[in-house]
């Protein structure tokens, strides 16, 4: 495998991610699975994202998302499953991701040269992704490639994101850090969502995260005013430079000119969602 420029499996993957996360905040999700029945976005979001297990119940949820709280799965799974099957999920998604990148990205680009050549990018970098001990990704990767470019692209980018978000886990693991202490040290750091965004989405209270933020205390690695320390911001980085260690794999296979043209790529396409309104206003705010 080819070496790569420092930081070059980082920025790429930060741009796949933004191209994967587009249908996760699209409204369109919700309108597919609300007409099948599934109304509640959390259930949506559940439902969406675990379609690929096949009908799994919280446990698996709780354990493969790492982030949301346990009771919060269980008031949405299986009970969704009695409604709507994974396969009609599937299928619905794969609608949304259509509609969603037309509107955010635009007819033309969608169909032009750019978005051909990036889905061809992406996918062969996503030809070196490991199984092993990656159960999201390795679930998506039994999925079929779609035939349009639009749609391939963001299956590449999903395959890409889920690859390394399960490798993120092992690192957070590795740190000993628990889905709470990974959540506020990540908004710490100025990367994650904000703590009211945490209580409306991932099922903690703000008691909870509190409580997360004390034991970081207790550990060194928050000051009073919950920012990161000096230990606190080494640790993070080890974290993502060991995602970035346990993600290189597709991006080796795809090489260093590829990788920054893929790159290059999705932060274009990127740019064209954000001014298209694609992700909340108050994400990080």
């Amino acid at each position: 495998m080819e070496t790569l420029p420092e930081g070059a499996v980082r920025r790429c993957a930060h741009r796949v991610n933004s191209v994967h996360s587009t249908v996760y905040f699209s409204p369109d999700v919700r309108r597919e699975l609300g007409a099948l029945g599934v109304e509640h976005h959390r259930a949506v979001y559940f439902a969406s994202r675990s379609a690929a297990f096949g009908r799994v119940g919280p446990g698996v949820v709780t354990a493969t998302f790492h982030s949301f709280k346990h009771d919060l799965v269980t008031e949405h799974l299986p009970r969704v499953w009695d409604v709507v099957t994974p396969d009609q999920v599937l299928a619905a998604r794969l609608r949304a991701a259509d509609t969603t990148l037309r509107r955010v990205l635009g007819d033309e680009l969608v169909v032009s040269p750019e978005m051909a050549e990036a889905a061809a990018l992406a996918l062969r970098a996503a030809e070196a992704c490991e199984r092993a001990a990656r159960p999201l990704y390795s679930a998506h990767a039994d999925l079929p490639v779609p035939d349009a470019p639009h749609l391939a692209l963001w299956h590449a980018t999903t395959l890409l994101r889920e690859h390394r978000g399960d490798g993120h886990l092992m690192a957070l693991t590795r740190a000993g850090l628990d889905p709470v202490e990974a959540l506020v040290s990540h908004t710490a750091a100025g990367r994650g969502m904000s703590l009211e965004w945490l209580v409306r989405t991932r099922g903690w209270s703000m008691a909870e995260l509190t409580a997360g933020q004390d034991r970081l205390r207790a550990r060194g690695l928050l000051d009073a005013d919950a920012r990161l320390t000096e230990a606190g911001a080494t640790l993070r980085e080890e974290l993502e430079t060991e995602t970035d260690r346990l993600d290189t794999a597709p991006y080796a296979h795809l090489g260093a000119a590829a990788t920054a043209r893929l790159t290059e790529l999705v932060r274009a396409f990127t740019a064209t969602a954000v001014a298209a309104g694609a992700f909340p206003a108050d994400l990080n705010g």
